[in-house]
């Protein structure tokens, strides 16, 4: 998968790797945290735990750092190389006490522990910007990545002062196994207006072994058009190393690849540049050599990639045919002037241990004639299974052809794809899984996907032929093109031509509000008193977007202008934890109007299983909606800090999390969703990320998940507009562009997923983005492809069927929220 978001860096890896790894949840241990010294006993490295106020509140380091710090340091050991592309930090705040902070920062890292590398970003600065205040957690993207073990966080003032810090690492294990790749210096390609410069400018390697790893290896791929890279603030030809041909009198390029151990490598995967109009083509051979011990294998392998005339780059995937290696050494021959590359990947296993095999053991020997009659008859097997081979190949050729003609029609009809309207989601007043489809509710504006054709192109003709969408045959022609709401039994149905689209105060909420709906809102008072913003306190930024910010409060005196509705289980004196939605003070009319129609629709959420609104601040700017928030965050961390009950857990000492109470979650889940499906509202982001988790395992759903750095590798970008959570979308969602309240039956699925398995894993973790799209054209097609959830290892039978009958691919025979809270009853104990 590939996507470029609007700052140009387009990530390549498979999957989302953004987890966090261990210092807030606990994962790694006191003893892999280390520093270079400490103040006292109770500000010592393993205090260092961002989010945690254990000892004092944080690390701190003896002496106050001084300018050009190379001294004091918060080191982490991650036990092994891990691919890291995100950084958290914290300053010590000890419920006020503390007001210590680190402003700036650098990073050093090392894989074997003796050789520390200085980060750098892409135009080549070492600092990194940190916190201004003692208890916001500011996180920082590392672009390039890093892979290390050890990572030193290293505080940087300019002027003398005393710093603490509270660090987090975001990633995921290095897989590939590979700790250096040797390759000739890149080249300078003179353009017309301005050169190329294709170095490796963010390889690590010591200059003169050349021991490193670098561009290569940093998980972005480089642009179709190389030249344009200077509009993302980098020079033309950045992310890529490129060679000219002339410079290689043998006609290809050697690179070596050095790895952690001997693998068995099934392949290697090169992105190339194919940009003719530049004589620039991917490689026409590669010749690999394979090293085991301490010689080069005499036999190299030899690939040809297909010629492909389309000029984008491209990943091409060499088959290595499971040779066994602790280092490669390839040839890549040119095809043309330049050989440009931006990564290259290589998927293996860790082969296990020979069993010796005892050859003077007289039981293992074998009678010459015996062998002979053993091979004939092996000979005899394999001549008959080529023939049903040939068999089977010869009925697959003629399946293929007539699956082609069809699929060409399917293609002319469908342009499966992602609805950019649908750039950001929350609570969305929609039509129910029973509506009347009308084919002006498809005109919405759809981006091409899959499958690939040439042209953008509705689905109204599509949505038609389904059976689930198909009308009578004896309708009136004129009412298939009506473009009024289709109301029945009461209940306003979804027609895109009557939607009021409000956008959320952080970008990332919109609430569709049939027009019907929204006139009888604005007929009734809003009763929401005003809160006094000075007895707001500021703790942590949750989030933000283009129109303003969310951020955790404390309230003093909430208590006071609150109904009989609310309960609060503390005493009026202490301040009440809350979410506070700000809209910026430079936001223009059409934002402030829909902040405030916002305001009057989440007045109208009333039930114990979602996030209340509390109070408003709207007599002056900024304008501000309180809402609650719950004291142990949101369920995917609180779920990933916890283990599952049982005997692993009691070794690790980590905090668990019964059977039961997964359950009775999960059911507060579902209760929350047959409230606002009952007022058919669509929520179109539920996930665990959107739950948040109060006092004995309390639930509410909220709305800002979207909105959280921490969260953004949960959601697909296209081109730097759009943002979808396509892992949690059902596939009408995702091709049609329809929410529904059977779409959110399909993501309270996912979400229960997500529950049993203690969000430890991201939903459909093996599968690139871009292969969560194509499974969804596997369920549209229903031809038994579709790849399910597997079901995890703590879910009984009962749970995982309620799974599956929320991912059937006909709308209308997944259950409704009021039969699956029903049915999570009936199996609580």
């Amino acid at each position: 998968m590939i996507f470029c978001p609007l700052n140009g860096v387009c990530w390549c890896f498979t999957g989302v790797c953004r987890y966090p790894l261990g210092m807030s949840g606990g994962q790694i241990q006191d003893e892999d945290i280390s520093a270079s010294s400490q103040w006292s006993e109770s500000t010592a490295a393993r205090y260092g735990r961002l989010d945690f106020e254990e000892g004092d509140g944080a690390w701190c380091p003896e002496i106050p750092v001084e300018p050009d710090n190379v001294k004091e340091f918060l080191q982490i050991d991650l036990r092994s190389l891990h691919f890291i592309t995100l950084v958290g930090t914290q300053g010590r705040h000890a419920g006020g006490i503390g007001n210590e902070f680190a402003q700036m920062y650098k990073i050093k890292y090392s894989r074997d522990g003796s050789r520390w590398i200085s980060w750098r970003n892409r135009q080549g600065k070492q600092v990194i910007e940190g916190n201004r205040n003692a208890y916001d957690i500011v996180l920082k993207d590392l672009e390039p990545p890093i892979i290390a073990r050890f990572v030193r966080f290293m505080p940087v003032t300019d002027h003398s002062m005393n710093v603490c810090m509270r660090v987090e690492l975001y990633g995921c294990e290095w897989l590939d196994g590979l700790v250096s790749y040797n390759a000739p210096v890149g080249e300078q390609m003179n353009l017309p207006a301005y050169p190329a410069y294709l170095n490796d400018s963010v390889y690590d390697g010591a200059v003169i072994y050349r021991y490193g790893l670098g561009q290569l290896t940093d998980g972005m791929c480089g642009l179709d058009d190389f030249t344009l890279s200077h509009l993302y603030n980098v020079w033309p030809g950045y992310d890529y190393v490129g060679w000219k041909n002339e410079s290689f009198p043998t006609g290809f390029v050697e690179i070596m690849f050095e790895f952690d151990r001997i693998r068995n490598f099934t392949t290697m995967k090169v992105h190339c540049n194919n940009m003719y109009s530049s004589h620039v083509k991917i490689f026409h051979q590669v010749v690999c050599y394979f090293r085991s011990d301490s010689d080069w294998e005499t036999t190299p392998l030899s690939f040809s990639p297909v010629v492909d005339e389309t000029p984008s780059a491209r990943f091409i995937t060499v088959s290595l045919a499971n040779h066994m290696a602790s280092a490669i050494k390839c040839q890549f021959y040119f095809a043309d002037a330049w050989m440009l590359f931006s990564e290259i990947t290589f998927q293996s296993g860790i082969p296990s241990l020979p069993v010796p095999f005892p050859e003077d053991d007289p039981t293992h020997k074998v009678d010459d004639s015996n062998t002979r009659i053993l091979i004939g008859c092996l000979v005899a097997i394999i001549f008959i299974l080529v023939g049903i081979i040939v068999i089977i190949l010869w009925r697959q050729v003629w399946q293929k052809m007539l699956e082609k003609a069809s699929r060409r029609m399917l293609d002319d009809e469908l342009t499966a794809s992602l609805s950019i309207q649908s750039e950001t989601f929350a609570y969305n007043h929609n039509h129910n899984q029973s509506s009347t489809i009308s084919e002006q509710e498809s005109n919405t504006a759809y981006e091409h996907i899959f499958p690939l054709g040439p042209d953008y192109q509705e689905p109204s003709r599509l949505i038609c032929k389904l059976p689930e969408f198909s009308q009578s045959s004896d309708e009136p022609a004129a009412s298939k093109s009506t473009t009024t709401t289709v109301v029945q039994d009461g209940v306003p149905h979804y027609a895109e031509a009557d939607i009021v689209n409000l956008q959320g105060v952080t970008g990332s909420n919109t609430y569709a509000i049939p027009a019907v709906t929204m006139d009888l809102l604005s007929g009734k008072d809003v009763a929401v008193e005003e809160f006094p913003r000075k007895l707001l306190t500021f703790k942590e930024k949750l989030g933000e977007g283009q129109f303003g910010e969310v951020h955790l409060c404390e309230a003093e005196g909430m208590q006071e202008f609150m109904n009989n509705e609310f309960f609060f289980d503390i005493s009026e004196d202490q301040p009440v934890l809350v979410a506070v939605k700000m809209l910026r003070s430079d936001a223009n009319k059409n934002a402030r109007n829909d902040f405030l129609k916002e305001i009057k629709i989440m007045s109208r959420l009333k039930d114990p299983n979602i996030i209340r609104l509390l109070a408003v601040c709207i007599y002056s700017d900024p304008l501000c909606m309180i809402t609650e928030y719950m004291e142990n965050g949101d369920l995917n961390q609180f779920l990933s800090r916890h283990e599952p009950e049982g005997h692993l857990a009691l070794l690790s000492n980590a905090p668990t999390v019964s059977f039961n109470n997964l359950c009775y979650m999960a059911t507060q889940i579902a209760s929350g969703m047959k409230y606002l499906s009952s007022l058919n509202f669509v929520h179109r982001d539920l996930a665990t990320r959107n739950c948040l988790v109060g006092k004995n395992y309390t639930i509410k759903i909220a709305d800002f998940g979207m909105s959280r750095n921490l969260y953004s590798g949960d959601y697909y970008r296209i081109q730097g507009r759009a943002v979808l959570p396509i892992r949690w979308m059902s596939w009408e969602s995702i091709l049609l562009g329809k929410f529904t309240t059977a779409s959110d039956v399909w993501a309270f699925g996912v979400t229960l997923w997500e529950i049993l398995n203690f969000c430890k894993e991201q939903p459909y973790s093996q599968l690139t983005d871009e292969q969560v799209i194509e499974n969804t054209g596997e369920f549209f097609r229903d031809q038994k492809r579709q790849i399910y959830l597997p079901q995890p290892v703590l879910c009984p039978d009962s749970l995982y069927k309620i799974m599956l009958s929320c991912w059937r691919r006909n709308t209308k025979e997944r259950p409704s929220f009021q039969e699956i809270h029903r049915a999570l009853l009936d199996i609580q104990p």
